[in-house]
């Protein structure tokens, strides 16, 4: 039986001045979380009305691979600032000089494990 994914989804408030400054430390991370072990997935979802809270989705094989992320890579790109699954955005191009306020004014982590998934059927092949 192979066991369910872990899912981790980080709830961020981000005011609606701050939205274009999330999204560029998102796209800049390139790359910060697909190398690791056991990563399977990752989104960012803007909001589009009725909240100021993004949604970072990130599934990984296990939890233990996601607290060696959280553990390894995420704290050292973070260096003790705010962070979370997928990064919480405050990560970026760059190390040393004074870090940059932080785009979300709260974060909020959920768990889940994966019970149930489904993917689009794929059309039959002609003769076949």
């Amino acid at each position: 039986m192979q066991v369910p994914s872990v899912v981790k989804i980080n709830a961020l408030t981000v005011p609606a001045e701050q939205r274009e400054i999330l999204e560029r430390r998102f796209a800049s991370r390139a790359g910060a979380v697909e190398s690791s072990d056991g990563f399977e997935w990752f989104e960012l979802l803007r909001p589009v009305e009725g909240t100021d809270q993004y949604l970072v989705y990130t599934r990984w094989r296990s939890e233990e691979d996601f607290q060696a992320w959280m553990e390894g890579p995420m704290k050292a790109a973070h260096q003790g600032g705010q962070g979370g699954p997928g990064g919480a955005g405050e990560g970026g191009a760059g190390g040393g000089g004074e870090r940059p306020k932080p785009a979300a004014s709260a974060s909020t982590v959920w768990s889940f494990e994966v019970v149930q998934q489904a993917a689009p059927k794929k059309a039959e092949e002609p003769g076949a």
